[in-house]
């Protein structure tokens, strides 16, 4: 079952439309109303994109991390974002922590709000 929370592997479009690669990605929730469609989050290992104060890296000495099916420190870009339909996700690898999806959940929030 997918859920909040979860590393999934996608083939995250890129900014231009060009076609985008395989990567993981944070399923951040299920949109409203009957589609099966999900935001979520590209994550990356190029940790030098990081948007300062914004983004969220995941260490392999966190507490999540061996659970996250990430395989190097990773960088959640919370800016990068993407709305998919369930069928196209190419299943989960991993999970973070529900306090990790949290703080990420905020910071996104604030972001939209504009604060």
């Amino acid at each position: 079952m997918i859920k909040s929370g979860q590393v999934i592997l996608f083939n995250f479009p890129q900014t231009n439309q060009e076609q985008g690669k395989l990567r993981p990605a944070l399923l951040l929730e299920k949109t409203p109303g009957s589609h099966p469609d999900w935001l979520l989050c590209m994550i990356s290992s190029q940790l030098h994109h990081e948007v300062k104060g914004f983004d969220e890296t995941i260490h392999e000495s966190d507490e999540d991390f061996s659970d996250s099916g990430l395989k190097t420190t990773s960088l959640i870009r919370i800016g990068r974002l993407a709305v998919v339909e369930e069928n196209l996700l190419l299943g989960a690898i991993g999970k973070i922590s529900s306090q990790r999806l949290k703080r990420i959940r905020l910071k996104l929030a604030k972001w939209i709000r504009g604060r």
